[in-house]
């Protein structure tokens, strides 16, 4: 948007801010809105940019001059180091092929005399692994007849549990016999009180069934009566017929009433025979009633009893129950008790074993390395003789190797020996006389070579750098080990340069940090010598003499604490047995607990069962007898309504016949004799029918007394049967618990079969093992005697293996050599090797190559690859700076292209501006002048702007002179102008004609709406004046609160609607 007055410095968003910015007081910050207006912004932005990059481009040849001139004190230097280096280079390579030759003749020297060595030592390893073999065989039979041994235990202990499990079983069984005969005695009582019972219900029954025979007998005799009534009756009433026929005339009427007191007479009858049948049945209910009750309570009598027996049996089998689980959880107890201590005697019986065998294999270790320190076993040759002869005191002076005279930490061990090396078998003496004593010794021997340290000639040195807080360090090598202060010039001078580390990229960023100045050893006996040659690989982390003497110290210290141990381990291998053998007593007498209260809680289960089945045949009687009583209740309650309402018919039929005689006595009064003959007939009839009526009654009493005793008697057989069930269960129980007992007596006879086998079976494991233990005896002997024979194939072989390790390191001396000094392995060695005509010619050639070499100086190698490199970059460096200063030439020339540009095409557009502004002064203020002028008409694009007006009536001056409202009606006048030469699409005023006052806005807003055409306005205003220049009118209001609205007149529209021109 640069250039179209729509950009971040145009003028479309006029407000305040712009106004002020017009207003300056600073005339060079209106340029801005004139360059804008001018079209030259984007002109400007170009040239600054080229500006900056012309300024890096200066620093860049500043910085490539500086580097240049830093290299020309470089280059000649350099080639001379260059030319040293070279010769050196030279020299170096005939040294090295002629060290490496002698080297590697010197190894294979050592190789051939080491075949034999090999040979030898391979002899003594089979010997030693013979003698371990049979040692390990020794060993394997003694476990053999321990793990025999406590098969034998475990099969013994597995017996016994056996046995007191059949034991237990057994007791068990007897227990269950004895319940079952309880059970079968408790059976048979109740049989026989059943069958007492039963008898006493048959006597009751036969009774019965002469009551029922009585009664029916009485009634066939009632039938008999009742038929010959029937036959008297039937006369009479034939007689009573033939009086009647006779008398029918005269005494109808009277004989209708004797025929009806006779009907009621013989009601009453009827009557009083069914009371007295009524009455007969309740007396013999009443007698039922009182033989129920006392049955009824001897029952209930009994029930109680038994009920309390039944409660205290119960309470006892809980008890009992109780007591049996209490005794269980005690087995469980001391089961888990038992098996804990077993586990507990096991481990310490084991834990002893081992220890035994590892007492053992630890003396004997000490045993061979105190030989093989006494022997200097690993020294050379020329170190034990000197060694053996200061034993003797042929040799005076002499202090020891330097490997027995020093300690060190196991974790140091492997670190110390790399960096000693060959040092270690260096003999440490008084004074060079000694040393030479020694010397001459050898030679007088044959006793091969040593080196000597005179403790008065050997000077200590340390490291000077300070190392202390570098990552990986562990210390210096001269501080790590522990010796006499008297050598502390002997270490310090072996060891008082090298540095241990953790690991190898310690010890790289150690060398590194201090430019390979000291040597470097990390803990797994990696080297980094000085100079930066590395020197690594495997080590054995055993082999050392100084293992060997850590080892031995080491063993030493803690073969105290093993018999210590030892000896603890017995203790609690004998406290657990101890222990177990409790236990299993416990555990026996809590299980003879448990045989007791599981033969009480039998015993007492039984009574119970026949307790249950005593109060449940005692409840149904109850209840029988119960229902019984309550029949004859029901009944007697009926016959006593039926007897009252019996006893009412009688009198009513009594008073109507005694009524209807008396109506006969007034009608028949003063009648002949055939009136008395009538009524005697009449009396006879009515007696008859009385008798017949009583009769009936009678007999219908005496069929209901027979289903009465036929119901209990039927009762009866019901409650026998019942009866006869439950003796038949008590038969089937007797018989279920005699073949229970049979199969309980068998499993006994078994039981005690199966313990008798058991112990025997636990005798002869007794006897197997005694001979076990006799011959783990006769073996422990042999197995010493293996030992010792090991031991001695150890030492023969430790002895030909330090010759053999001597004789490897004098070999790893010579790789090492070749890998510090050249890095190589001895196969690159051999690619490298020549042939040399005598390795003494070959040696005098590498001491003359030596001082050729030493009279160089130190080279600088680095110094060939460092002058072409410095040579390159010079040259490189050259052609840099030819290729700056011509950007730089490019990018003046782009600066002035620019410029001029600019120059022309704002010169052109100011003059337009002004031209503008004048025109546009002159319409807003109606008058006067205005002009704007450059400071400097020589640097148009730098200089300040002046904007100079007169008003109509006033004189000329410039715009900072002014009234504040006119300040601000020049800068409207300004924007306007630059709009009317270089228009926007819109433009916002927002409040721009606050300061004016009413004339002038309205001059303002007409002017707006002439120059409208080609820019569309939008105005933010309070003023009146703007407003009714406006074609539409937008506002915001808010009615409530959080609600905008926003209301808009289109201002022609309104005036259409109102016709207003």
């Amino acid at each position: 948007f640069m250039d179209t007055g729509m950009g971040r410095e145009g003028y479309s968003i006029i407000g305040q801010g712009k106004i002020d910015e017009i207003l300056s007081v600073k005339s060079g910050e209106r340029r801005e809105v004139f360059e804008e207006a001018a079209g030259i912004s984007k002109y400007r932005h170009r040239k600054e940019d080229s500006e900056r990059k012309l300024e890096r481009t200066e620093e860049n040849l500043v910085r490539i001059n500086d580097k240049i001139a830093e290299l020309e004190l470089q280059v000649e230097p350099l080639r001379q180091q260059a030319e040293t280096a070279k010769k050196y280079l030279v020299l170096r390579d005939e040294l090295r092929v002629l060290e490496i030759s002698v080297w590697l003749e010197q190894l294979q020297d050592l190789r051939t005399a080491r075949l034999k060595l090999e040979s030898d030592t391979a002899l003594a390893k089979a010997e030693c692994d013979r003698a371990q073999q049979a040692l390990d065989e020794s060993y394997a039979l003694g476990e053999s007849f321990t793990e025999q041994m406590r098969q034998n235990d475990i099969q013994a202990e597995t017996l016994r549990q056996q046995a007191g499990e059949a034991d237990s079983a057994a007791g068990e069984e007897s227990a269950a016999i004895a319940v079952l005969q309880t059970s079968i005695d408790h059976n048979n009582d109740s049989l026989r009180r059943l069958e007492q019972e039963l008898t006493n219900a048959d006597a009751r029954r036969e009774n019965l069934q002469g009551q029922i025979d009585a009664q029916l007998a009485h009634i066939a005799d009632i039938d008999s009566s009742a038929a010959e009534l029937g036959r008297d009756l039937d006369a009479l009433l034939a007689q009573a017929q033939a009086l009647s026929d006779s008398a029918r005339g005269a005494a109808d009427e009277a004989e209708s009433l004797r025929a009806q007191e006779a009907i009621a007479v013989a009601e009453a009858a009827d009557g009083r025979a069914a009371l007295s049948a009524l009455n007969a049945a309740l007396e013999s209910a009443d007698q039922r009633r009182t033989a129920v009750r006392q049955e009824l309570t001897d029952a209930q009598t009994k029930l109680e009893g038994s009920e309390k027996e039944a409660k205290q049996n119960r309470r006892a089998l809980n008890d009992a129950k109780e007591e049996a689980q209490a005794v269980q959880n005690i087995i469980q107890g001391h089961s888990l008790r038992m098996d804990s201590r077993r586990q507990k005697a096991e481990a310490a019986q084991a834990a002893k074993l081992e220890l035994t065998m590892k007492v053992g294999a630890q003396d004997d270790r000490i045993r061979l390395l105190t030989e093989m320190e006494k022997e200097y076993e690993g020294f050379n040759k020329a170190v034990k003789t000197v060694m053996q002869a200061a034993e003797k005191n042929t040799l005076r002076g002499i202090h020891g190797p330097v490997a027995g005279l020093m300690t060190t930490k196991q974790e140091y061990a492997v670190a110390l020996e790399t960096a000693l090396g060959g040092a270690l078998q260096n003999i440490v003496v008084d004074r060079e006389e000694d040393a030479k004593a020694a010397i001459q010794f050898l030679k007088q021997r044959d006793g091969g070579r040593a080196t000597f340290l005179p403790l008065t000639a050997i000077r200590g040195d340390e490291l000077r750098e300070n190392v202390d807080g570098e990552y990986g360090f562990v210390g210096v090598a001269s501080r790590l080990v522990r010796y006499d202060s008297r050598y502390d010039n002997i270490f310090r001078n072996l060891l008082g340069r090298t540095v241990v580390v953790e690991d190898l990229d310690s010890g790289i960023a150690l060398a590194r940090k201090f430019r390979s100045a000291f040597r470097i050893v990390t803990l797994d006996g990696q080297i980094i010598n000085r100079g930066g040659s590395m020197t690594g690989g495997s080590v054995s982390r055993s082999s050392g003499v100084l293992s060997r003497a850590n080892e031995l110290e080491r063993l030493t210290k803690a073969q105290g604490a093993l018999h210590d141990r030892l000896n603890e381990a017995a203790q609690q291998a004998e406290t657990a047995q101890r222990e177990l053998q409790k236990a299993e007593y416990e555990l026996q007498v809590a299980k003879e607990q448990q045989r007791k209260a599981e033969d009480d809680v039998l015993t007492l289960q039984g009574k119970q069962d026949h307790y249950d089945i005593l109060l449940e045949s005692l409840r149904l009687s109850c209840e029988a007898m119960e229902r019984e009583l309550a029949d004859i209740d029901s009944r007697e309650k009926d016959s006593r309504t039926r007897a009252a309402e019996q006893q009412a018919a009688i009198d009513a039929a009594e008073e109507r016949a005694a009524q209807l005689r008396r109506s006969m006595q007034d009608k028949l009064t003063g009648q002949t004799d055939l009136t008395e003959q009538t009524n005697r007939l009449a009396q006879a009839v009515s007696d008859k029918k009385a008798a017949q009526a009583a009769l009936s009654a009678e007999k219908d009493g005496a069929l209901r007394s027979v289903e009465d005793l036929k119901g209990l008697q039927a009762d009866m057989v019901s409650d026998r049967a019942e009866r006869d069930e439950l003796a038949q269960r008590y038969r089937q129980a007797n018989e279920k618990a005699a073949a229970d007992m049979a199969q309980h007596q068998a499993s006994l006879t078994e039981h005690n079969r199966r313990t008798d086998t058991l112990r025997q079976k636990l005798e002869q494991l007794a006897q197997a093992k005694l001979e076990l233990e006799q011959q783990r005896d006769r073996h422990s002997r042999d197995s010493r005697q293996c030992n010792d024979a090991l031991l001695n194939a150890m030492q023969a072989h430790a002895k030909l293996q330090q010759k053999l390790d001597s004789s490897g390191m004098e070999e790893s001396q010579i790789l090492e050599k070749l890998w510090e000094r050249y890095e190589l392995s001895h196969s690159d060695a051999m690619e490298q090797r020549i042939e040399l005509e005598s390795v003494p010619k070959a040696t005098r050639r590498i001491a003359e190559l030596n001082r050729e070499i030493k009279s160089l100086g130190t080279p600088n190698i680095g110094a060939i690859e460092e002058f072409d490199r410095v040579n390159t970059r010079y040259t490189y460096l050259s052609e840099q700076r030819s290729d700056v200063e011509q950007a730089k030439e490019e990018l003046l020339g782009i600066i002035d292209q620019i410029t001029q540009q600019m120059t022309e095409i704002f010169a052109q557009q100011f003059q337009l501006l002004n031209e503008s502004f004048q025109e546009t002064f002159l319409e807003l203020f109606g008058g006067g002048k205005a002009r704007l002028e450059l400071e400097d008409e020589n640097d148009i694009l730098n200089c300040g702007i002046e904007i100079k007006v007169q008003p109509p009536g006033k004189q000329l001056k410039t715009i900072t002179l002014l009234s504040g409202g006119e300040k601000a009606f020049v800068a409207i006048a300004l924007y306007f102008a630059i709009l009317k030469v270089h228009p926007t699409p819109f433009c916002v005023m927002d409040e721009i004609e606050a300061a004016l006052d009413e004339a002038n806005v309205v001059r303002y807003a007409r002017y707006m709406r002439r120059i409208a055409g080609k820019t569309q306005f939008i105005v933010i205003t309070h003023r009146r004046g703007t407003m009714e220049e406006a074609d539409v009118l937008y506002g915001v209001t808010m009615q409530e609160k959080g609600v905008s609205r926003i209301l808009t007149i289109n201002l022609n529209d309104m005036a259409k609607e109102l016709h207003i021109k």
